[in-house]
Order: C-alpha cells, then sequence, then structure tokens
C-alpha cells in the first residue's frame, strides 16, 4: 500500500513543478522607455539597443547590444566592438558597418614591401557578411590576395589576381573590374570570420613608379565603382578613409521560425501584425510588419497601419485621384460620389442613375399618388353607379306613375286583391335574363311574349308580355283594367297574374299554357270511355 502512496505523491509533485514552470513562462519583457534610440545621426531601433543587453531596462536582445562612442569634437557613433555601425535595416534583416581595408605597399626608403593584413571575427554573434551584397575587392596591378578563414581549422579560402601588363596603366578603364588593375571574387553563404593577406611573390617593387601600393577589402559592391587612380594613386584609400562600407545580415537565436513560436518566452515577432521568416544567411529568423503595416515588428505595438492613400513616399494607390480610403492593414479605392466603375484601374465614370436618396422619396411620392389615384377612381366609380342608380329609380317611378301604377295600388288596397301582383323591373328583367332573345315564345302586333322563371316560391313557368300599340291617352285607366282583367278566372282562359308599371309599355305576366292539341285542352279531364263523335 505504501509504494502506490509514494507513487502518486511523486506524480502530484511533477504536476505541481510543470505547473510552477509553465506560469513562470512569459514573453520577452518590453524595453524601456528610457532606452537610447539614436547615437549621433544613427537610428538604434530595438532588438539593437545601448548598453549591456542585461540592464534593467532591456534596452537590446543578447548580442544586440551597441555602444555609442565620442569619436572627437563631440560627435558620437554606434559601435560593436571595434567596429562602427553606420546603420541598421529592421525589414531586411542588416546592418552596415565599416571595417579596415588591408594594404601592401613598396617602401621607397626601406626598399621592402609594407603590409598591412585585417581579420575580422563575428563568430558567436548574430550577425554574418552578406554573400549577396558584399564582393572581396582587390586594387592594384600586380597584386594576389586572399581572404579565408581561421587560419588551419578554416574550410574556406579564396583569391584574386589583378594585373596591369608589364605594370602599363593605359590599359586601365574606369568601371571594369574584370582583372585589369581590379578584380573581385564572391563570399560563401554563412561566414562569421574572414581574414585577408598578399601573396608575397606579387609585389610592386618594379612597378612602384606607377603603381606602388596594392588594396584588398571586403566591399559593399553596391557603393563601389573602379576608377582607374585607384590602381595608381592612394584614392581607393581615401576615398573611404581606410574603411569602406560592408553589410552583415543578423538574425535572432538559432533556430527556424517554428522552433521559435513553440518557445513564447523567447520568441521575438512580438507584434500582433507581424510575421517570421527563416534567415537566408545561416540560422536564425527575422520579424517583419504584415504587408499594410510598418514599423517595428519586435514591440507589441510596433506595427502600425500603413495610410496608403496619403503616404507620399510611394505612388498613389489608386488610378483615380480622391478615390483612395485608408483600411486597417491596406486600403480601397472608391469613385467619387455621383460616379461608379473602377477606381483601381481608372474607369469610373458619372453615374447616370438616380441616387437612392432621390428614388426613395420619388418612390414614396409615387405610392401616395397612386394610392390616392386609386381612391379618387372608386369614390367616382362609386359616385357614377349612384347616379345611373338614381337616374334608372327615377325613370323607372316616372314609367310606375305615368302607366297608373299609383291608382291600381290603391285599388289593390281597397279590394284586398291578393291574387294580383304588382312585380318590380328587377324581378321582370331577372326573370326574362334581360329579355334575352332566347325567351322569346311568341312575338305578334300587340306585343312581344317571353317565358320568365324565379316569380314565384315554385318557380313556375310564366308568359311575360310587353305591350306595343299602347294608348297613350289611356295611360292611367290601364291599371285599373288589369286589375278587372286578373278577376276573370276560367278554364279556358289564360290567368293574368299581375304586370309591371316600371317600364316604358306596361309588362304583362300570364301564366304559361304550353302548346297542346284542342282535343287535350278541351277532353283532358273526360274519361275516354264516354267520348261520342256525333256527325250531322
Amino acid at each position: 500500500m505504501l509504494p502506490h502512496r509514494l507513487d502518486a505523491l511523486l506524480c502530484l509533485g511533477v504536476v505541481l513543478l510543470l505547473a510552477v514552470i509553465l506560469s513562470s513562462v512569459e514573453a520577452l519583457p518590453p524595453p524601456s522607455n528610457n532606452c537610447q534610440r539614436k547615437c549621433g545621426e544613427v537610428d538604434i531601433p530595438y532588438p539593437f539597443g545601448i548598453g549591456p543587453y542585461d540592464s534593467p531596462d532591456h534596452c537590446s536582445l543578447p548580442g544586440f547590444n551597441l555602444s555609442c562612442t565620442e569619436v572627437g569634437h563631440g560627435s558620437f557613433r554606434p559601435f560593436h566592438k571595434d567596429v562602427e555601425v553606420l546603420n541598421i535595416s529592421l525589414q531586411q534583416g542588416l546592418a552596415r558597418i565599416r571595417m579596415d581595408m588591408s594594404t601592401y605597399c613598396y617602401n621607397t626608403s626601406t626598399k621592402e614591401m609594407d603590409y598591412l593584413n585585417w581579420r575580422l571575427n563575428l563568430t558567436g554573434t548574430p550577425y554574418r557578411f552578406s554573400e549577396t551584397a558584399n564582393m572581396f575587392t582587390v586594387v592594384g596591378c600586380r597584386t594576389l590576395a586572399y581572404i579565408g578563414d581561421e587560419n588551419n581549422i578554416g574550410r574556406y579560402m579564396s583569391g584574386c589576381v589583378s594585373m596591369c601588363r608589364r605594370g602599363d596603366v593605359r590599359t586601365l578603364t574606369d568601371g571594369s573590374c574584370s582583372g585589369i588593375g581590379c578584380c573581385q571574387t564572391a563570399i560563401p553563404k554563412g561566414l562569421q570570420y574572414y581574414q585577408v593577406w598578399f601573396d608575397e611573390g606579387f609585389n610592386t617593387s618594379e612597378i612602384y613608379n606607377t603603381s606602388r601600393c596594392s588594396y584588398a577589402a571586403l566591399v559593399e559592391a553596391s557603393k563601389f565603382t573602379f576608377s582607374k587612380s585607384y590602381a595608381t594613386s592612394s584614392e581607393f584609400y581615401d576615398t573611404y578613409s581606410g574603411q569602406p562600407p560592408l553589410i552583415v545580415d543578423w538574425a535572432i537565436g538559432n533556430g527556424t521560425c517554428d522552433e521559435a513560436r513553440n518557445k513564447p518566452e523567447s520568441y521575438a515577432c512580438v507584434s500582433s501584425s507581424s510575421e517570421c521568416f527563416n534567415s537566408d544567411n545561416g540560422q536564425g529568423y527575422i520579424c517583419n510588419c504584415t504587408k499594410g503595416f510598418q514599423g517595428n515588428p519586435y514591440l507589441v505595438d510596433g506595427c502600425k497601419d500603413v495610410d496608403e492613400c496619403n503616404n507620399n513616399l510611394e505612388k498613389y494607390p489608386c488610378s483615380v485621384k480622391g478615390t483612395c480610403k485608408n483600411t486597417q492593414g491596406g486600403f480601397q479605392c472608391i469613385c467619387p460620389p455621383h460616379y461608379q466603375g473602377n477606381a483601381y484601374t481608372g474607369t469610373c465614370e458619372k453615374d447616370q442613375s438616380i441616387p437612392l436618396k432621390v428614388t426613395i422619396p420619388i418612390g414614396i411620392f409615387a405610392c401616395v399618388l397612386l394610392g390616392l389615384l386609386l381612391y379618387l377612381g372608386k369614390e367616382w366609380i362609386q359616385h357614377k353607379r349612384q347616379i345611373i342608380r338614381q337616374e334608372y329609380i327615377r325613370k323607372t317611378d316616372e314609367c310606375f306613375q305615368q302607366n297608373g301604377g299609383q291608382l291600381l295600388m290603391d285599388m289593390m288596397k281597397v279590394e284586398s286583391n291578393k291574387t294580383f301582383k304588382l312585380y318590380n323591373r328587377e324581378e321582370i328583367e331577372l326573370a326574362t335574363n334581360n329579355f334575352d332573345k332566347s325567351s322569346i315564345i311568341g312575338e305578334g302586333g300587340q306585343g312581344t311574349v317571353y317565358i320568365g322563371q324565379n316569380l314565384d316560391l315554385e318557380n313556375n313557368p310564366v308568359a311575360i308580355k310587353i305591350c306595343k300599340g299602347f294608348d297613350e291617352n289611356r295611360r292611367m285607366e290601364f291599371g285599373k283594367e288589369l286589375l278587372i282583367l286578373s278577376r276573370v278566372k276560367h278554364e279556358n282562359i289564360v290567368q293574368l297574374l299581375g304586370c309591371s308599371l316600371q317600364f316604358e309599355a306596361p309588362v304583362l305576366v300570364y301564366e304559361y299554357v304550353p302548346n297542346q292539341t284542342l282535343q287535350h285542352l278541351i277532353h283532358t279531364q273526360v274519361d275516354p270511355s264516354k267520348r261520342t263523335l256525333e256527325v250531322s
């Protein structure tokens, strides 16, 4: 039981230890605002700094600490140990420095060759000599110079021969460094140490009158242009004060970006808008602000948005002036108001369409106007129908009065006649389907007869006659005569059921008698066995 408890306690201790370690892991401490960021005319951006790297102000990363040294007359310049730093580029990950020039000259007093060979050791620092920006350059008319790494243990050595045939300087050409008075050779990648020396078998003892000295140095190639006077005088040495510029690449750490990201406590790309790039010259990495940002990626808030629209150092990003709109990390090209197209390519054209702020009020006004017109149209139609209806009622009532309708109604009330009915105009029109020709069952000089429906509850068919040849002088008596006729009831006389006096000509309603034979009309109810035929 005891061993199990010991194992459990051991595991718990390991877990607690890991927790303490992980909790103590922090990102690189930011540099203090008290750090000196300029030495003389040279800016010193972080991760570089003035003073020891382990100062409490954390002004630099390890290996990037510089000194700011007075060089006379109150002038200060930055140095890495005894090497002067001319400028620093964060984006390219390089620095420009000065290095002494090696010389090999004939001494007319001693009749011997005097040499001054230089070396530079950057081993153990973040710096490497740039193989793309520098060239080993030799100037002289009888010279063989070498460049290599450390003696005996080195794996690199190269040389360069510069000659003037028989010391004839007339063969020299300005701007040409191809072996006549000047030669150049490249250096390998990753070089951190170099030294220069001359081959004693090549000297100027016999040509010192025209070319007394030979020179050799690692030089920034873009800053060097050969001049004929370089091989015949000390002008080359004097131009650079014996210290021509050269380029060193620098990088953070010894690992790749992927390896560095896994170590947040030492990862140097701390800006949220930064990205990491593996070094092209040896181990390590550098940081850059992402596209659309600029500044210092080694500081937490070091990368700032680039206002491409107001960046006078670069060409205006849009083809049409005044169309650029800055965004976080980029920009947009937007055509001016009332124009449309592509401002990136310069195709902004005047917008012929009606703007939205105009179309919306127009649309609202149109909707209101349409609604008003619909309302007025509806009211006009209703008013028109009302006028037609009133005219219809007026005309109907006028016909009713002219045809003696009122007299007929009064007589019907007196007699209490319930078998004779006064039909209104709508009932007659409905019964005859508005006097449709297909409803006509007879027509003569006295009028036209229609078959009608729907005038009683049983829906019995009726005969509806529109009178013709009506005597205008007897209109008022017509209703009275109709009432008298309605009293006549006989099985052989068609019954008058009613009338309508709301038409210009009176309309009579009779019971409907279908067409039958005379024998059917006379003998329908007689027993056939009792029928006799008399012949006279």
